[in-house]
């Protein structure tokens, strides 16, 4: 099933295991032809990247030749192509049935999943059987000393999931991150279909919202929209336009981050899309125009022809609030439409209830971090050194339960002094602040600082009442859930 067909959230998990199982036959079926296509071409010293394919053969005697020549060379580097094999060609039984009735057809096939863990633990001396988390934590704390041939592996390898991740890792491909750390998020490229341009109705016409129903709001050039999560959660990207700007809205529903980004970077628009790869358990998007892979926290290629590049993509400050809050405060606001051309159940909480409801993580990564609950939320942001700007930046992640208990919260980061003000219903903002100092909440929208003064909040900026031209602009910020943000930035400032 294809993820086009998905309808509810039970059914995501279904299709999951059956693109986890079509894509194991796959690879196990076309093994010979892609042990001879990608034959001769490794560097000297290294195993041809043939014989891991060889090495998945169901022909006992080929596949163990394969295996005796990695041997031969072995590094324990090798183990991340063994595990990547195994976690597209592990071959689970085929899921249950619409109505529910449970297979209990084991793969023939399972002998070659034995094959490989014997092989992994003889050649690295450890015992972690089946449990493919235990094999890829302790390889994560390896040196990276990659397979010269380890791209072009992994382009052959997801091929078979869809042809078109192939042109994701071809021959040089340029990374900035481990490539044994993606992984295949169990969907073809854009197999959660963006939505583009998607349709919007005024805040009076949406009909199907509650007030406490949960939006991301964004004001852009004046113009105010929201994307309810209830829709959003189900595509994970929309391409917009809002404000006179083109958009690329990016969800990665894993880490719970939503992101606005602009779409036109260098006077060229870019076409960003779901490459169906993880990073870390965070979504990389893609572009059309080059292939390359990029990082949804960070707004930058990692992974292809723009990869080390000075490439960022500009981030646009973002709300996580409800509805009922946001149209008080934009009533002249847009929301998408029911009506997205998709069969969807789009019932508020219907998309990845089961994820959502637990703190279990769906893809692991490598460390996490006990001091709060994996799925925590916690705004988010980062910002460079003040003055002139360069420098690696600071890494900034807030408990959403502290900023309830301070709605004003003052801080001081790489140089910046920040307010955060969270709004009753839980809505953080994040302003550069400097030497303004506020004290209480006056109305909804209006604030005092310790001089007497008012300003008025905007999803722009902090605007004195007296003095229009006195402006306190809006630094973007965003919700994510702590292990996601973690695992991307360890060296994160954590405030509690």
């Amino acid at each position: 099933m294809h993820f086009l067909e998905v309808k509810s959230s039970r059914a995501v998990y279904r299709a999951t295991l059956r693109m986890l199982y079509c894509a194991g036959l796959a690879l196990l079926s076309a093994a010979a032809s892609l042990a001879q296509s990608a034959a001769g071409t490794s560097k000297p010293g290294a195993p041809d990247i043939a014989l891991f394919f060889q090495a998945v053969r169901q022909d006992e005697a080929q596949a163990k030749r394969g295996l005796e020549q990695i041997a031969a060379v072995w590094k324990d580097s090798y183990s991340s192509m063994l595990v990547d094999l195994l976690s597209v060609a592990r071959v689970p039984p085929p899921p249950s049935d619409e109505e529910g009735h449970d297979s209990l057809v084991v793969h023939p096939r399972a002998r070659v999943h034995q094959r490989l863990i014997g092989f992994l633990e003889k050649q690295t001396g450890q015992r972690f059987g089946n449990d493919l988390k235990r094999w890829r934590k302790w390889m994560w704390k390896l040196p990276y000393e990659p397979h010269p041939d380890y791209a072009r592996f992994k382009g052959e390898l997801y091929a078979n999931v869809d042809p078109k991740m192939r042109a994701f890792f071809s021959v040089g491909t340029r990374s900035l991150i481990r490539l044994d750390e993606i992984d295949w998020g169990g969907v073809r490229v854009n197999g959660i279909p963006p939505l583009d341009h998607p349709k919007t109705i005024p805040a009076g016409e949406a009909r199907y919202l509650k007030d406490d129903h949960i939006v991301f709001g964004i004001v852009v050039n004046g113009e105010a929209r929201a994307y309810p999560k209830r829709i959003l959660a189900w595509h994970e990207l929309a391409r917009d336009r809002v404000g006179g700007l083109e958009l690329t809205i990016v969800y990665c529903t894993l880490c719970g981050a939503v992101i606005p980004y602009e779409s036109v970077l260098g006077g060229k628009l870019l076409t960003l899309g779901t490459s169906g790869l993880l990073y870390r358990s965070n979504k990389l998007m893609f572009d059309e125009e080059t292939l390359s892979l990029w990082s949804t926290l960070e707004g930058k290629p990692v992974v292809g022809k723009l990869a080390g590049s000075d490439l960022r993509l500009r981030a646009h400050p973002v709300v996580t609030t409800t509805w009922g809050e946001w149209k008080a405060q934009h009533p002249e606001t847009t929301v998408l439409a029911l009506d997205t051309g998709f069969k969807r159940d789009y019932s508020e909480g219907a998309a990845y209830r089961e994820y959502f409801a637990t703190d279990r993580l769906m893809f692991e990564v490598g460390e996490t971090d006990p001091r709060l609950k994996n799925k925590a939320e916690v705004l988010v942001f980062r910002l460079s050194p003040a003055g002139n700007g360069t420098g690696e930046q600071q890494a900034v992640a807030i408990a959403a339960d502290f900023l309830r208990k301070n709605p004003l919260y003052h801080l001081e980061v790489a140089g910046h002094e920040l307010v955060v003000i969270t709004s009753p219903q839980g809505a953080n903002r994040v302003y550069n602040a400097g030497p303004v100092r506020l004290v209480r909440y006056k109305a909804a929208d209006q604030l005092e600082d310790a001089e007497g003064r008012s300003w008025k909040l905007t999803e722009e900026a902090l605007v004195s009442r007296q003095d229009p031209t006195a402006r306190l602009p809006r630094v973007p910020a965003q919700r994510a859930f702590w292990f996601g943000w973690y695992a991307q930035f360890p060296k994160t400032l954590l405030i509690r």
